[in-house]
């Protein structure tokens, strides 16, 4: 095979963090040997100065580094004056974030008061996409970049004059038309829309600069900021990396999407200050922040880990691992569920309580189907040496240092397993870098060409759901992104985490991993300043009437400014349009505009049923 090693960072066997210049961003500095920052955003009217600046405190209590603020008028703009005065007086130091879309003019105002400016490449300068086939001549791309850069340069000398710090975060789903032309809405054009700010960034030698790229997508979200890492270093940037998946959503949903997205990069040292997004009050979100970064501490000094880059898969793009089918694990079949007995037996856990019922159970050192029957969980010894277990539905339960052990004795098994057509690996990990030795693994079965299917196995002894969410998702949601695993089971030793919920977080983690859809993916905003109805409370009514689609993905927005574009590839969205009133959207096309807002639910179900989406909810 060849040699397909990208370098998007400097080692895929060891945690270590990638080496980006450090910012100062009012007295806080990012990047570089700094610790992993942690923010959140305010949802409170901007121009509602008393509150704004009482919801920022509750979250700085709570940890939070920096605290980013809507900015969409000029009232706005002019506000932050008087928060920025009034939370000094009250002690607090704390840097805020101007959050700009669309006005130029509104950012070299927030530059005066605020330690830094987040701009969106996609409509900063650019109008956002609308869309149109048009095909920009080389001439012409040429042409817009030029006038780009005439307006961007003397913004630049603005934050430089205010040593104001610069995010050029781009969004999926809010590209320009210009970006999409030539790169369509993919990593690539994401990534080029940053680089193409960075460029005449690093061409005014202005350096106060950290770059983000966002999407609800996980896979996009990880691809997209592998690549913009891997391309910043070919061109000499070492800017540091934001990271959130926007629009996670809220309650489980929420935490397993961005542990998954976030986790993911953090696992591979990419990331300097993380965000998460709920859809939940701010402060809600710097506990899972604070939880994420610090499980991956944890990593730190790991047992060294070998693998062959020979076996590599693709890092920017999604490519299953290609094996060979047994029973309905691998090949082309969904991943499966394997769910933990414990101490139960199969009998004592029917009826499984939702509409989730795994595949698989696993008792001991026996796994069995639904309806009861078992195959055996046996040793590499077991496997190699005992012939009566060839021919026979088998699992073989091991590890990377184990098995690498157990070759290098006996070399005979590699024939073996290539022969196997009853078998399947359950692969577990005691590696501190559990995400680092499974993916060695991977690689080691791609340079021999084993096509046997792989269960990925994780035992933890966490007391809180939250926890074990957190780390679960961070541990092998980048397995799952890159196409490896055939199917996941999640143990845990602590009785107050139930079978029932613990099965239901497999699922939830081969959902947020894009694995396998089992319930409808509502992909919900965490609300701002631009938001005018109660988001939260509408994300909930808007999941209890669809939850039952679970062929769907269904955005539900705060408002027009991000909403459409941040929806990524949803198929029908709920979004805000003004005071009262939403816009109802088929993909990203709106459909029905200005729906009052007591009348937007039956509206979108109407929207739905019109398009032969809807089916009934099943008792």
């Amino acid at each position: 095979m060849k040699d397909r090693h990208f370098n998007y960072i400097q080692d895929l066997t060891k945690y270590q963090r990638q080496d980006t210049t450090e910012v100062n961003i009012g007295g806080v500095a990012v990047g570089g040997s700094n610790p992993i920052r942690i923010q959140t955003m305010t949802d409170t009217d901007t121009s509602d100065t008393d509150a704004t600046v009482e919801q920022i405190i509750r979250v700085v209590k709570a940890g939070a580094d920096y605290v980013r603020v809507t900015v969409k008028s000029m009232q706005d703009a002019e506000s932050l004056q008087i928060i920025k005065k009034e939370l000094v007086g009250r002690g607090y130091n704390t840097p805020l974030v101007a959050d700009i879309h669309f006005n130029p003019r509104l950012a070299e105002v927030a530059a005066q008061y605020v330690s830094k400016v987040r701009i969106n490449p996609g409509n900063f300068y650019d109008k956002r996409a609308q869309f149109k086939n048009k095909i920009y001549t080389d001439e012409e791309y040429k042409n817009e970049l030029e006038i780009i850069e005439k307006q961007f340069v003397p913004f630049l000398e603005v934050l430089r004059k205010t040593n104001t710090c610069l995010r050029i975060g781009a969004n999926h789903g809010s590209l320009s038309d210009r970006v999409m032309s030539r790169f369509g809405d993919t990593p690539a054009g994401i990534a080029e829309s940053v680089l193409e700010f960075l460029r005449i960034c690093k061409k005014v030698n202005f350096n106060n600069v950290v770059v983000s790229i966002k999407s609800s997508n996980t896979r996009v979200m990880v691809y997209t900021a592998r690549l913009l890492n891997f391309k910043m270093r070919l061109e000499d940037m070492q800017f540091p990396f934001h990271l959130g998946v926007t629009e996670a959503g809220e309650g489980e949903d929420g935490r397993l999407k961005s542990a998954v997205g976030i986790g993911a990069l953090l696992a591979d040292g990419i990331g300097d200050t993380v965000r998460i997004s709920l859809t939940e009050k701010p402060i809600n979100e710097i506990p899972v922040a604070m939880k994420l970064v610090n499980h991956f501490r944890t990593y730190q000094n790991h047992a060294p880990i070998t693998a062959p880059m020979i076996g590599q898969t693709n890092p920017f793009e999604y490519e299953r691992r290609d094996t060979r089918p047994v029973l309905n694990m691998g090949g082309k079949q969904l991943p499966v569920v394997v769910a933990d007995l414990g101490d139960h037996s199969l009998r004592e856990m029917i009826p499984i309580r939702g509409k989730l019922i795994p595949e698989y159970f696993l008792s001991g050192n026996r796994v069995l189907d639904i309806e009861g029957e078992e195959y055996p969980v046996i040793t590499l010894e077991e496997y190699l040496f005992e012939s009566t277990r060839w021919g026979r539905m088998k699992f073989i339960r091991t590890n990377k240092a184990e098995f690498d052990k157990f070759m290098d004795l006996h070399p005979e098994i590699i024939m073996k397993l290539k022969q196997t057509r009853k078998t399947v690996l359950i692969l577990e990990s005691f590696n501190a870098n559990p995400m680092a030795e499974l993916r060695a693994f991977f690689m080691a079965l791609e340079t021999h060409i084993w096509k046997v299917p792989v269960i990925l196995y994780r035992r933890y002894n966490e007391s809180r759901l939250e926890d074990l969410q957190i780390k679960s998702s961070a541990d092998l949601g980048g397995l799952l992104i890159d196409g490896y695993g055939d199917g996941i089971c999640i143990s845990n030793d602590h009785e107050n985490i139930t079978f029932t919920e613990l099965k239901d977080l497999s699922f939830g983690v081969l959902q947020a991993s894009r694995m396998r859809v089992s319930k409808t993916e509502f992909i919900s905003c965490p609300g701002c300043g631009r938001t005018l109805f109660n988001l939260h409370e509408t994300t909930k009514q808007v999941k209890e009437h669809f939850k039952h689609l679970d062929h769907l993905k269904i955005g539900i927005m705060g408002c027009v400014v991000n909403g459409p574009g941040e929806m990524g590839d949803v198929d029908y969205g709920f979004v805000g349009a003004g005071n009262n009133k939403v816009n109802l959207y088929k993909g990203l096309k709106p459909i029905k505009r200005h729906i009052p807002y007591e009348d937007a639910v039956e509206e979108l179900e109407q929207l739905i049923r019109e398009n032969g989406d809807w089916k009934d909810p099943v008792d």
